[in-house]
């Protein structure tokens, strides 16, 4: 007769209900992150460690294109968050940029929150100010930690001038950066001078420079904000940063590959930057190697990357779902704590098995 040393019973599983589905509008995710912008980048530093630690999913984004509008996308970006947060989703963000000369903006997107317990769906997010928002504050937390031991940047050139541009200038301002320089380009005479506009309506005690050209804007800034929408690179010449400026390298395909070779680099994920075509990704096919790749911004973070001051510093950011999921849980975190989410009775309403 055989004894068991340990009981075989199994208790049951515990029920699982289905999430109430709340929308959330724009006008309430800029009302939960308006003056927050600190605790945004502590919560981007963090998931940026979760997502190093491997507690995290982050597949490939997906790029929705169109042969009768090449210039447009619409990207895919599936997430999985561990850590504090426990969330699964997706961000659906388009790019078409023949929005700006009808007025309107050239991105749009939408984030949905799912249960990790169950699958279900229980939140779309307005998802352009979570993408802005964790876009500056990547930004903001790559400045810090790479200008740590060298002493902060007090001249910043931004080229390109839209959204995001303002976003980042709002994130480093709230982060307690000053300048004391505020260089501008745009390819856009009219946005260039808007941008200029914003700058000194912001309260800004810097002096605000319009360039004429991108070399002066570049010569002219130890901190360089790449916030544009080229598709390929149009910036070849090395010598313009022979300063050895901090580049935050945002849109990715501005920078030609021997100014990424001479520099130092630092990614926020090796294998998503260095696909579609951007900077590092040209570099890597004309290397055929990934040797110019000196770490991450969590690697910087934990002390295991160590900045040359003799070579520019460029930040290439391809930006991941983990970042957009936790800002937006965050969002509805804050909305559900205050009973302002707007919650839609009987969204799903096919729930009995059997009908």
């Amino acid at each position: 007769m055989t004894e068991f040393a340990t009981s075989t019973a199994t208790t049951a599983a515990e029920p699982k209900t289905v999430p109430p589905f709340a929308v959330i509008p724009g006008a309430q995710v800029q009302e939960v992150l308006q003056g927050r912008e600190k605790q945004v980048v502590q919560l981007v530093e963090q998931t940026y460690r979760t997502h190093a630690a491997g507690d995290s999913v982050n597949p490939p984004s997906y790029f929705l294109r169109f042969p009768d509008r090449p210039t447009s996308r619409i990207i895919a970006l599936p997430a999985s968050i561990g850590g504090q947060v426990e969330v699964d989703g997706i961000k659906w963000v388009s790019s078409f940029p023949d929005n700006v000369s009808s007025g309107i903006p050239r991105a749009s997107a939408v984030l949905i929150l799912n249960d990790q317990a169950t699958g279900y769906p229980f939140a779309c997010v307005e998802g352009s100010i979570i993408s802005a928002s964790r876009t500056a504050a990547s930004a903001a937390a790559a400045a810090d930690w790479l200008s740590r031991g060298r002493g902060r940047p007090r001249r910043i050139g931004f080229f390109g001038v839209g959204l995001i541009a303002r976003y980042i200038h709002t994130f480093l301002k709230a982060t307690d950066w000053s300048f004391d320089e505020i260089g501008v380009f745009d390819l856009s005479g009219e946005s260039a001078e808007g941008f200029k506009g914003y700058l000194e309506r912001s309260g800004t005690g810097a002096r605000v420079t319009v360039h004429e050209g991108p070399e002066q804007l570049i010569r002219n800034s130890d901190v360089i904000v790449f916030a544009t929408v080229a598709g390929e690179p149009h910036v070849h010449d090395t010598s313009w940063f022979e300063h050895n400026p901090l580049v935050l390298h945002v849109s990715l395909r501005d920078l030609a590959p021997e100014i990424l070779q001479a520099s130092t680099n630092i990614l926020d994920d090796v294998d998503h930057c260095l696909k579609a075509g951007t900077s590092a990704h040209l570099l890597e096919q004309k290397t055929g190697n990934r040797d110019f790749v000196d770490g991450t911004l969590a690697d910087v973070m934990e002390g295991k990357v160590t900045l040359a001051n003799d070579r520019p510093t460029v930040f290439s950011p391809f930006g991941l779902g983990v970042l957009d999921l936790a800002v937006g849980k965050y969002v509805y975190d804050e909305l559900a704590h205050t009973g302002q989410l707007q919650v839609l009775n009987d969204f799903f309403s096919e729930l009995r098995r059997y009908g």
